[in-house]
């Protein structure tokens, strides 16, 4: 008969914030059903849910050595877990106004073109592209700013750079994409830009 062994949260949390896998495993088991309850009565989609869910989560891995293991862990995912539903309502606003003003744009005497819609999901997708092509720290600047909505004291502090440095970062990532894209994707970017 195997032994079964009791650990309390302050031990995992040592265990956790150290890298240990199983003590991440505890956790996740232990509050995934809560988290997943919780983000479920906001979003009312289970597959976006899920979606906030695994984010929440990866986002335990990955400051999991910054935890403070004298405060509670429940605490901390439930507050992620907000973060995270506050920033995917966030992007979903800024993805529709963006939309309704490429298709505003697009409009000739009041009346829209046909394949607005589609030449909208191409010019996104492209910009996407582009934005994936970014030297990787102009990419996680220009995302944490322009894509998720944070403001550059927030990206400053996350990410342990000045406030200029992030500047600099967004200036470099909108020179680049202004050079790579056409016209109409560079009026995606400039209205990206602005709507944040």
């Amino acid at each position: 008969m195997s032994k079964i062994v009791s650990f309390s949260d302050n031990e995992m949390l040592i265990r956790l914030k150290s890298g240990d896998e199983e003590a991440f495993d505890f956790f996740y088991k232990k509050y995934r059903g809560k988290i997943y309850g919780n983000i479920l009565k906001l979003v009312k989609s289970t597959d976006i849910a899920a979606d906030i869910l695994q984010d929440v989560f990866i986002k335990v891995w990955n400051h999991a050595a910054g935890l403070d293991v004298e405060q509670s862990f429940e605490g901390y995912v439930v507050r992620i877990a907000q973060n995270s539903v506050y920033d995917f309502f966030r992007k979903a606003s800024r993805q529709k106004k963006l939309e309704e003003k490429l298709i505003a744009s697009s409009s000739v005497e009041g009346h829209h073109d046909i394949d607005a819609g589609a030449e909208l999901e191409e010019s996104i997708k492209l910009l996407d592209q582009e934005i994936n092509l970014l030297p990787p720290k102009c990419r996680e600047v220009f995302q944490l700013c322009k894509i998720e909505g944070k403001s550059y004291d927030e990206v400053a502090l996350m990410l342990n750079i000045s406030t200029a440095t992030v500047n600099n970062h967004i200036v470099r990532a909108t020179r680049i994409l202004k050079s790579r894209l056409s016209q109409i994707d560079i009026i995606l970017i400039l209205m990206l830009i602005t709507i944040f």
